[in-house]
């Protein structure tokens, strides 16, 4: 006999579709980071995985303590603002850091300054 309470299907099924998403969107920006080649490529692939795979997973959550609790819960939609705010100006910054140390250091990878507007 199991302690866990027991879910309706439908919220069973629902959850379940959240997570296994979620779950695949995280592998997937896990490949991405592994294959692509180099540093400014690789930057795109974990943010993407880790904003919408862990919304997704998140979602899942919502769904799942809200109809075991018959509440909606609120922590969960606390832990999705953060990392949706948080990682992609990590990201940002990881590449604007390495964007200028690539360029002091003459690096022939990094992507050249923009050429300065000319007025009309």
């Amino acid at each position: 006999m199991s302690a866990a309470p027991e879910l309706p299907l439908w919220a069973s099924l629902t959850v379940s579709f959240f997570l296994i998403a979620g779950a695949l969107i995280a592998l997937t920006g896990s490949i991405g980071l592994h294959r692509l080649p180099d540093f400014y490529s690789r930057l795109h692939a974990p943010s993407l995985g880790a904003t919408l795979g862990t919304g997704s997973i998140l979602i899942g959550s919502i769904i799942c303590f809200s109809v075991l609790q018959t509440r909606f819960m609120v922590h969960e939609v606390l832990i999705a603002l953060f990392v949706t705010i948080t990682t992609p100006v990590t990201m940002m910054l990881l590449a604007r850091a390495s964007l200028y140390r690539d360029r002091v250091e003459g690096n022939p990878a990094a992507p050249e300054r923009d050429p300065e507007p000319t007025e009309l």
